[in-house]
């Protein structure tokens, strides 16, 4: 873990200082290459006792190129208890931020006690450290959140985390109120479960635009009566990351000057095979009154964010984003760092505009209307998926989602759904300013939508 302290110089000399590395090395900085740890196309992180220096290349690092350079020099440093910064990029916050989220630990439980280490700044970067410090303890939580084994975090703990949010209001409805709101959807996933589910609304007030945060929060994923293979149900703590994304986002939002509205849903059952599971074949109806034929109890993340977003549509606010560990087949479609966006193009457009600022990778998928015709149900107004069918599954997954996204003035609120189940999750060894386990994926992004829109008046 990387901590970070202003100073104007190292309040003890004998700390290694982490210097910039020359434009132009001389020969002899360059005959230390041999002690090159860490590579990228921007340059390279090199030891050089009892200092360490980074490259930056001969072109200057765009924001995304100083964030993942930041990673490494974070993985480099991180044997270190303590050490001074002396840069001057051109994208100090950048750094800040990749030197934060590289150095993250993703170890909850141990006997040994995570080493921290300390890392004094220079004060003429104070601002930026602070930005950066916000933004990176936002995503370093959701990742805590998500990485937590489903024992330790269910419906309930999530809403109780949610609840101790400063600045902004927070409502929980527990079964009986969503017995009373009609959110079909959610009982229908969490009734299999002994632990009931939730909803839970975080609301920041704004005089500006409104937008709406919709989370699939399925705390743990058997498939219910639709039971996963042993194999696939490992790592499904991570089917909540949807619902931790946007609950980071609030509480980085929280205590930020905008004008937004910001409205989020996070929509929150454990979905287990019981007595009282849903059963393949049974008909449920969602807030908004329409009614589906459940025929794959594994497709319950569409359910939960049904109900979600029908809530959403009720007010009526200018964009609907959510996120969620949706389908398999986003994996399939776009590895595991690209997040697959669908639904209106000019919604997609400000989302990859922020994606873009934010360093961060996704990719606009189609929603072809003639998929939307494999949902049609004998005997209810829709089925949750198409048995049998193999082809777009991540695209019939948007179009069922997009029949609960309400109108207004006669057309289709703007709506963007976010597929994170390839990149929430890092199984693989750290790369960049991403470590392994719960990525964080997206909350940087939805930050930095949510700033722009709160500038638009």
């Amino acid at each position: 873990m990387i901590s970070l302290t202003v100073s104007t110089e190292p309040t003890n000399a004998s700390i290694p200082t982490i210097r910039q590395y020359p434009d132009s090395p001389d020969e002899q900085l360059a005959q230390h290459a041999k002690h090159n740890k860490f590579k990228n196309k921007a340059g390279q992180v090199l030891v050089h006792s009892p200092d360490i220096y980074f490259g930056v290349g001969e072109n200057a690092l765009d924001a995304t190129a100083t964030r993942k350079l930041a990673g490494k020099v974070a993985r480099a440093i991180s044997h270190l208890e303590h050490a001074f910064l002396a840069i001057d990029l051109e994208h100090p916050r950048a750094f800040f931020e990749g030197l934060l989220l590289g150095g993250f630990d993703p170890r909850l439980y141990g006997a040994t006690e995570i080493e921290q280490t300390k890392l004094e700044v220079a004060s003429e970067h104070q601002k930026d450290m602070q930005q950066a410090i916000e933004i990176a303890e936002a995503v370093n939580q959701t990742r805590k959140i998500i990485n937590t084994p489903g024992n330790h975090m269910y419906p309930e703990i999530v809403a109780n985390l949610a609840s101790s949010l400063k600045g902004v209001e927070v409502e929980i409805w527990d079964e009986q109120k969503l017995v009373e709101e009609n959110c079909g959807g959610i009982l229908a996933v969490g009734q299999g479960s002994e632990r009931p589910p939730r909803l839970v609304k975080i609301h920041k007030p704004g005089s500006g635009k409104k937008i709406a945060l919709v989370g699939k929060g399925i705390t743990f994923d058997t498939g219910g009566l639709s039971l996963k293979p042993p194999e696939g149900m490992v790592g499904m703590k991570y089917d909540m990351a949807g619902a931790a994304t946007v609950l980071g986002v609030m509480q980085a939002i929280a205590g930020t000057e905008t004008s937004a509205d910001v409205t989020a849903y996070l929509c929150l059952a454990e979905n287990m095979p019981s007595g009282r599971a849903t059963r393949p074949g049974d008909v449920i109806t969602i807030r908004n009154g329409k009614t589906v034929e459940v025929l794959n109890t594994d497709a319950e993340g569409r359910l939960v964010l049904a109900d979600g977003l029908s809530l959403a549509s009720e007010k009526n606010p200018d964009l609907i984003i959510d996120v969620a560990t949706l389908t398999g087949a986003a994996v399939i479609a776009l590895g595991n760092r690209y997040v697959g966006a669908m639904g209106d193009s000019d919604a997609v457009e400000q989302v990859q505009t922020a994606a873009g600022k934010a360093g961060e990778l996704v990719w606009h998928m189609p929603l072809p209307e003639e998929l939307a015709e494999l949902l049609e149900s004998d005997i209810a107004d829709l089925m949750n998926v198409k048995i049998g069918n193999k082809a777009g599954g991540m695209l019939i997954a948007g179009q069922f989602l997009s029949q609960f996204v309400g109108q207004s003035d006669g057309n289709q609120i703007p709506w963007v759904h976010l597929d994170i189940a390839g990149a929430a999750n890092n199984s693989s060894a750290p790369y960049d300013y991403t470590p392994k386990g719960a990525s964080g994926v997206m909350i940087r992004t939805l930050i930095e939508l949510i700033m722009q829109q709160g500038n638009q008046e």
